[in-house]
């Protein structure tokens, strides 16, 4: 792109960086942002076997740039080519049962990167708003119910210990260098580009699957545990609206409502005509070490103050991800 034009573009319009852009999140969040007319900025960890399928049909909208939660030169380098005003963290390693098999790993990422972040902006342009994706795994092993942002945290897996460590880090910066930095305590939230590591997507892909055909079962873990699951485009709208806040804060992002994976799979299975029960096989192999039984968020500050409400129920969700799952398998 030619530098009077882009200097022409940065004049005229907002920048957002997005870290993750090409996971479930990101992808969501980045059609919304362009939909309100920023410049929207990418960073992927430079890797032979990235995909961008989530956002192929952005990449002619988006610019894309090689940078690593790791590496804290390389945000210093993005932040000071594109001077985004926004910078929304959703890179992670962000599947719990992998953070159990690669715990430095995803403390490196998901703790320290938010660290690095930080400090990057700091270096660059305190006045960055920074946006963290924390995550209701942090509360793990609930002390109350429903969860809200006052809640104790007491994280059950490294995933959720490495969610906690960002999440405090961000405040720390936040009420020690005066950062416009906001937390985003999101529940479970899901969509038809969800990956197929995650229950959710397990289960829908599954129904398809089977419904076409093309199995005869899956393996699940425990089927009683409880999780508040909403649209994950919902929940990139209340990210947005905690930066365009006059003072930053944490939020906790839920719908209130719980439904376990029982109940999932018999919404999943009866909107395409079959019965969960025959094809629902139990496998230890899926159970987590320490199991995080019960979570319910209450979203009662994102609704007050940021005039946030989910759009989506959870029927409508299941039921919009089995038919995605149904259509593109039959493809």
């Amino acid at each position: 792109m030619p530098l009077a034009r882009r200097a022409a573009m940065l004049v005229a319009m907002p920048t957002a960086l997005i870290t993750g852009i090409t996971g479930q999140d990101g992808s969501y969040l980045a059609e919304l942002l362009l939909e309100k007319g920023y410049e929207v900025v990418g960073a992927h960890r430079r890797s032979s076997t990235v995909t961008f399928e989530r956002i192929a049909h952005l990449m002619d909208k988006v610019t894309m740039v090689s940078a690593d939660l790791l590496d804290e030169s390389s945000l210093i380098r993005v932040l000071k080519e594109y001077r985004p005003t926004e910078v929304y963290n959703l890179a992670a390693q962000s599947f719990v049962m992998t953070s159990w098999a690669q715990p430095v790993l995803t403390g490196e990422v998901t703790a320290l990167g938010v660290t690095r972040l930080l400090d990057a902006i700091l270096t660059v342009d305190p006045s960055v708003r920074f946006y963290q994706a924390s995550s209701s795994e942090m509360f793990g092993k609930v002390v109350e119910v429903p969860q809200k942002e006052t809640t104790p945290f007491y994280p059950r897996s490294p995933y959720g210990v490495a969610k906690v460590y960002g999440h405090w880090a961000t405040v720390n910066y936040r009420e020690s260098y005066k950062l416009h930095a906001s937390s985003g305590i999101l529940f479970n939230h899901e969509s038809p580009r969800r990956g197929l590591e995650f229950v959710t997507r397990k289960v829908t892909n599954a129904v398809a699957r089977i419904k076409l055909g093309q199995a005869d079962h899956v393996g699940l873990g425990n089927l009683d545990s409880q999780r508040d699951w909403g649209y994950a485009k919902d929940y990139v709208r209340a990210m947005w609206l905690m930066l365009q806040q006059d003072e930053p804060a944490d939020y906790v992002v839920a719908t209130g409502e719980t439904h376990s994976v029982r109940e999932f799979c018999q919404i999943a299975f009866g909107h395409v005509g079959l019965d969960w029960e025959k094809y629902v096989r139990v496998d230890e192999r899926h159970f987590r070490p320490a199991e995080v039984d019960l979570l319910i968020g209450d979203p009662g500050k994102a609704h007050d103050a940021l005039g946030w409400k989910p759009e989506v129920s959870f029927e409508e969700l299941v039921c919009m991800m089995v038919d995605a799952d149904v259509e593109a398998l039959s493809r």
